[in-house]
């Protein structure tokens, strides 16, 4: 029996929601600090899946969106909590702890530095592609390695988590609702954009870029607004995921987290709205439950993603719905 995907969506949804209350029930903090970074990750493999499943773009440096969320947060709660002046050259700030504030900034910069990389990556295609984000997303590696002043190679850590309006976020199943939140929100704003007429074109330009440009549209542009648009939803999974562990390191722009991203889509399904979802959940809890027997964890996930390629190119949600995913 064919399970309907709507219908495995919101079981998905309902069981994120539901783990992180027994646990609050039970008192097991730990489950929902672990349940709400599989929600982060999730968060940050949903802008990848705009471009990958929609626009068949390949990234493999989404991690530096991630990382640059990550250091927006961490530069502005550094210079909020030690009460320094953050100078930009045309203005000086004092930097801020409210959420709200650092979501904007994070999305901001991750958008603007996007469009420009967007601006030069996208005039290639296949593996030359997916080289030039990996040169980049190594290119600010190693300059946060070298940036002493917040931390270089050691990282920087936040003492205390930053502040919602009417919240204590040091609450984790608070911080929790939060993500949840923002992550239910996102993926309503994903479906949106799939059904709505750029999506449609976007999807159109990774079959057939000639017939769209036949019709007027340009698909350079079209490809450049959902690259700046992933680039900032997983930008705030960046500034989330810092706020999380209250540290920022140059491990956010490593290029092993751009290929775990990459891996969560492919398990859950490539162009599934719940795709990235259930590939996060998955491999947080392969992480958690494996990886407290051996620390050869990552054999188990690539037999996992093996089977996957080869027998369900849907993910697991094309095995349950029996629909193929996006080929790319």
């Amino acid at each position: 029996m064919r399970l309907k995907e709507p219908h495995i969506n919101a079981l998905v949804l309902f069981g994120l929601l539901a783990i992180p209350l027994f646990a609050l029930v039970t008192d097991e903090p730990f489950t929902i600090t672990l349940v709400t970074r599989a929600v982060i990750l999730a968060l940050a493999a949903v802008g990848l899946n705009i471009i990958l499943g929609i626009g068949g773009l390949v990234s493999f440096g989404h991690a530096l969106f991630f990382g640059i969320g990550g250091y927006a947060m961490g530069i502005l709660a550094h210079h909020a909590q030690t009460y320094t002046a953050l100078d930009l050259g045309f203005f000086s700030t004092s930097g801020t702890k409210l959420m709200p504030i650092i979501w904007v900034v994070a999305m901001v910069v991750s958008g603007a530095v996007a469009y420009v990389i967007g601006l030069l990556t996208l005039r290639t295609s296949g593996v030359y592609f997916i080289m030039i984000t990996l040169a980049f997303a190594q290119m600010f590696y190693y300059f946060a390695i070298s940036w002493p002043q917040y931390g270089g190679e050691d990282g920087l850590s936040i003492y205390v988590r930053n502040d919602f309006p009417g919240l204590n976020t040091l609450v984790p199943i608070q911080f929790f609702g939060i993500c949840f939140v923002i992550l239910c929100i996102v993926l309503f704003l994903n479906a949106r954009l799939q059904a709505s007429p750029f999506g449609l074109a976007l999807n159109a330009t990774r079959q057939t870029p000639t017939r769209v440009e036949t019709v007027g549209l340009n698909p350079m542009k079209l490809k450049l607004l959902a690259f700046v648009i992933s680039g900032a939803i997983t930008g705030l999974a960046g500034a989330l995921f810092a706020d999380l562990n209250r540290f920022v390191s140059p491990t956010m722009f490593n290029w092993h987290l751009s290929g775990e991203l990459i891996v969560l889509i492919v398990i859950g399904g490539v162009g599934r709205l719940m795709g990235p979802v259930i590939g996060a959940c998955v491999f947080v809890a392969l992480e958690y439950f494996l990886g407290g027997l051996t620390e050869f964890w990552h054999i188990y996930l690539g037999l996992i993603l093996l089977c996957i390629v080869l027998f369900g190119r849907g993910g697991i949600l094309g095995l349950l719905t029996g629909k193929e995913g996006v080929h790319v």
